[in-house]
């Protein structure tokens, strides 16, 4: 696979001009340049020559060599240098790097970004305008800096599990790795507020963020309602919101319903639809109130009749008239006809796997279009980055035998 300088998503990428250097693995991390790099950004990975770089370089299904499909989902336009940082040249190279940068961003453990000079007391001596970014499990400078973070774990501690899945099951991680995802934007909003503020001043900053800290935040109104009336969110059957009546799943003839009244009006419609005698005008049902004190017997009334028609039958009768959707499979979620027409589908050459397909950017900025490009080969940059830097071949030699790029670097 040949080097991924080239720009062909053209000069009017929004973040066209912008470099961030990142220290980053697995799935938090590269997701939250993932999408800058989409916008134009040149997001230059910088690999661990003793871990033969990204963890998510070696996870299967769909993995060859130091290439998987987990890799591309999170690393499509980027770059790849390994370097060596705890030897001194490849301490060097790192820094000069640094010079032309506007941001660094590592996903490391909280207490090792410090060690490893990565915050702005060490990296701004290099560069005053350097943005210095870092999404820790737990945070750099709190007492459990130390603590690795993993989704699972923090979905488990934050809270999530608590308030998801059936009320007498055990406590449910998501399907997706949430937490982490949510700490990746969280993390690439920082970097972006701090690079704004960056370019209007002339001083960069640290940006600190959590996986535990973005999954507290996603708490939100049950967050607010405990903190301010101790009312503890509860489970719930069938997916329902904890307040909203129904606002939930229904099982139907042959599958599952999604439907959700968040408006009076849209209860008084549904009420009307499902042709059950006396729902619309039963005082137990007249208000957000009354539905949810009587939550009980109105899901008992709208389960029976659910049951009674297909989801099709359904989607047929209620869309248009109150929100709903099927419960789909993921093969159906994922037909490419339906993600081409929302221009969400990523497709671009691959040189192992011949074509990947991922969704794309879930965003759109007028008058740009992404330009999806394969994630970088292990190192496959190094040679294109040296020489922007300015190293003669020469020095090139020398910093390889120096250990710069690992010990058995070529």
């Amino acid at each position: 696979m040949t080097d991924t300088v080239d720009r062909s998503s053209g000069l009017d990428a929004p973040l066209a001009g912008i470099r961030i250097v990142a220290l980053e693995q697995f799935g938090a991390g590269p997701f939250a340049t993932l999408y800058l790099a989409d916008m134009g950004a040149e997001v230059i990975k910088i690999e661990d020559p003793a871990t033969a770089g990204d963890v998510g370089r070696h996870i299967p299904p769909g993995q060859v060599g130091t290439n998987s499909l987990y890799f591309e989902t999170f690393n499509r336009g980027k770059r790849s240098l390994l370097l060596d940082l705890k030897n001194s040249s490849g301490r060097a190279v790192f820094e000069r790097l640094i010079q032309g940068s506007d941001a660094v961003f590592n996903n490391l453990r909280g207490d090792l970004v410090a060690q490893m000079g990565l915050t702005y007391q060490t990296l701004g001596q290099v560069n005053p305008r350097i943005v210095c970014a870092s999404l820790s499990g737990y945070g750099r400078t709190r007492q459990q800096s130390s603590r690795p973070g993993y989704d699972a774990l923090v979905q488990a501690e934050a809270g999530w599990a608590a308030v998801t899945g059936e009320p007498d099951g055990p406590p449910v991680k998501s399907g997706l790795s949430l937490a982490d995802y949510a700490a990746g934007l969280m993390a690439a909003l920082g970097l972006m507020i701090a690079l704004f503020d960056a370019q209007r001043t002339g001083r960069g900053r640290d940006v600190d963020t959590s996986l535990y800290d973005g999954a507290v935040a996603m708490l939100t109104y049950p967050a607010t309602w405990y903190l301010s009336a101790g009312i503890v969110t509860e489970r719930q059957p069938m997916s329902a919101h904890p307040s909203i009546v129904p606002f939930q799943f229904f099982e139907t003839a042959d599958g599952y319903l999604a439907v959700a009244c968040p408006k009076e009006k849209f209860f008084r419609q549904l009420a009307e639809l499902v042709d059950v005698p006396g729902l619309a005008d039963d005082p137990r049902f007249a208000s957000f109130a009354d539905r949810r004190e009587h939550r009980e017997a109105l899901l008992a009334l709208l389960g029976e009749r659910f049951r009674q028609g297909s989801t099709e039958f359904w989607i047929e009768r209620l869309q248009g008239s109150i929100p709903c959707a099927p419960v789909r499979s993921l093969p159906r979620a994922l037909d490419t006809t339906e993600l081409e027409a929302r221009n969400m589908l990523a497709s671009y050459p691959h040189d192992i796997f011949g074509e990947v397909r991922a969704v794309g950017t879930p965003f759109s900025l007028g008058g740009f279009q992404p330009q999806y490009r394969a994630a970088p080969t292990l190192d496959g940059d190094r040679s294109a980055i040296l020489e922007e830097l300015g190293y003669s071949t020469e020095e090139i030699a020398g910093l390889t035998a120096q250990g710069a790029f690992g010990q058995h670097a070529g």
